[in-house]
């Protein structure tokens, strides 16, 4: 779904599953520091938008997440999972309740398989699930942000920043006041910065929560059972994941970053040696410089440098070993 707010001067598409929205409005620092400090928006409207209605909405969705939702106050954020059967990430949901119904956004185009699978486990619950990205836009404000909210949109409130649920009808109306506009490069970069992971980026289809830092944010170990809680059950209490997040900060005289899925080398085994992990998110920071998120085995040593193909990288702990 193509944004309106690409014909704001010096918007440059995104590309890829970020088609729909502006990369950068032509300068990437600036927006980065607007955003850093608590100014501008930015446009997220290609992400899925979902309701789930009814009297049963939050006991039945508490049945179904990796979150404890069954006593969720109106209007407090959370985040939550889907898994496999195997404890493998298949969704991601960062959610509120207003009270009445519980709004979610999503990936974008994962909207339709998520839908699908929570229609199936309707049975006899008094629920109503319904997909409404095409009448409703996600627009994040930064922390900080005093911009002002329309009357009756719904928000989620997080630490990073504030998440509105818009009108899509009224998208180009509030962008003329809330201003700023900060590109997805930006953004991203502000993830990454804070280790935050994202669904198809920091995941494969052997992602278990602990790689990623999700258990006690995504994750809640004291609930009743979900899909896939056995092997979180298991990974918690008798072992450890295979892989652990790691933040990468590059080497700086590189002209290009290295794109998701290049392979992670200890330095000292040189360009042949084995592959001990992956790239999954790569930016250039306006203070930081060029750094990254890769997934790693967990037993590479923290103060080992790494090659992220031919580019130095030096690792800091996300989640330790």
């Amino acid at each position: 779904m193509k944004s309106p707010l690409l014909s704001l001067p010096g918007a440059v598409p995104a590309e890829g599953v970020d088609e729909g929205v502006a990369a950068h409005y032509g300068d990437l620092f600036r927006e980065q520091r607007a955003l850093a400090d608590g100014t501008g928006f930015v446009d997220l409207s290609h992400r899925g938008v979902l309701t789930v209605s009814g009297e049963d909405r939050l006991s039945w969705l508490h049945l179904l997440l990796t979150q404890h939702v069954s006593d969720l106050p109106p209007h407090q954020a959370t985040e939550a999972l889907v898994l496999s059967a195997h404890g493998h990430i298949e969704h991601a949901l960062y959610l509120v309740d207003d009270g009445e119904t519980v709004w979610a956004h999503v990936e974008p185009g994962t909207q339709d398989a998520l839908i699908a699978y929570l229609e199936s486990m309707k049975f006899f619950y008094r629920v109503e699930v319904a997909d409404r990205t095409g009448d409703f836009a996600v627009v994040h404000l930064p922390a900080g942000s005093i911009a002002e909210v329309p009357e009756g949109v719904v928000v989620r409130e997080t630490p990073y920043g504030r998440d509105l649920f818009l009108p899509r009808t009224d998208l180009e109306s509030y962008a003329e006041k809330a201003g700023p506009a900060a590109g997805l490069l930006a953004y991203e970069a502000l993830r990454v910065e804070a280790h935050r992971p994202r669904l198809g980026f920091e995941t494969d289809h052997r992602t278990i929560p602990h790689e990623l830092g999700l258990i006690g944010t995504a994750v809640h170990l004291q609930k009743g059972c979900y899909r896939g809680q056995e092997t979180v059950a298991r990974v918690q209490n008798l072992g450890k994941p295979p892989r652990r997040l790691v933040f990468l900060h590059l080497d700086g005289s590189e002209v290009h970053l290295p794109p998701r899925g290049t392979e992670i080398r200890l330095a000292d085994d040189g360009p042949d040696g084995r592959k001990i992990g992956f790239v999954t998110t790569s930016v250039r920071h306006h203070e930081l410089g060029p750094v990254a998120l890769a997934l790693v085995k967990r037993n590479v040593p923290t103060d080992a440098p790494l090659m992220a193909d031919t580019t130095a990288a030096a690792q800091e702990v996300v989640v330790e070993p």
